[in-house]
């Protein structure tokens, strides 16, 4: 059966949309928190020098172990959070990834409720990249009055190893965070979509039509944050 024309002066249903809340709290909190965490380690080692390197290296090793717990956060509410932050709900395979990219310079609606099929392999790369650097620099040394928590159980050569590669997967952090974003700026350039106010205000203006995500009950994310405290305090603890 044809649909009925729209009345004179009203949008069809296809062209209404709503607000609609996309990114729970406990997400949004964990990415802009990362996003300070990344800052401060890098200032802190960029500048660590002269009289002021100690402070700024303990800094640095406080950002780190702070990522830890933000990333054991992220770990567990990525299998028990809110539909959109599930990595069962968003990670799609590479043909599907590719196709989204086919597409990449075409100005369309954004019509995605949580990460679209290339973002969601970006979000892994990202957390695979941060799971090495927190690794590595669990085992780190800077040559002088600090190291990372779990240093002593190496041989000092072997640490040494581990720190030029925790320098290395720094650079391949900072290539992917800068990779991050140029490709959102291009999303709002050329496909005229804002990836940042959602990831701020949690909500985004989508079909009316489209099923709204389930979203977890905070209460849950207040555990999955205390459990990752304890994660990372226990393995802090072994200093």
């Amino acid at each position: 059966m044809a649909r009925p024309p729209s009345k004179p002066g009203f949008p069809s249903s296809a062209a209404i949309r709503l607000p609609m809340k996309v990114w729970d709290l406990a997400t949004r909190l964990f990415h802009w928190l990362l996003v300070a965490s990344f800052i401060t380690s890098y200032l802190s080692v960029t500048f660590a020098d002269g009289a002021n390197a100690a402070l700024l290296m303990n800094i640095h090793l406080w950002s780190g172990e702070f990522a830890l717990f933000l990333l054991v956060f992220r770990l567990i509410w990525g299998v028990l959070g809110s539909q959109t932050a599930r990595f069962a709900n968003f990670l799609r395979s590479p043909s599907e990834a590719i196709a989204h990219l086919r597409h990449f310079s075409a100005k369309t609606p954004d019509n995605q409720v949580g990460h679209n099929a290339a973002g969601g392999w970006m979000v892994v790369v990202m957390l695979l990249l941060i799971a090495a650097q927190i690794g590595t620099g669990l085992f780190s040394n800077d040559d002088g009055n600090t190291e990372g928590p779990l240093a002593h159980f190496l041989s000092k050569p072997t640490s040494d190893l581990i720190s030029d590669l925790h320098s290395f997967n720094f650079n391949l952090l900072i290539a992917a965070v800068l990779l991050h974003v140029v490709v959102i700026g291009l999303y709002a350039r050329l496909k005229g979509q804002n990836l940042v106010a959602p990831m701020v205000s949690g909500k985004k203006r989508l079909p009316a039509a489209t099923l709204a995500p389930r979203m977890a009950n905070p209460f849950l994310a207040v555990v999955v944050m205390l459990i990752a405290a304890g994660v990372a305090l226990l393995v802090i603890s072994l200093r």
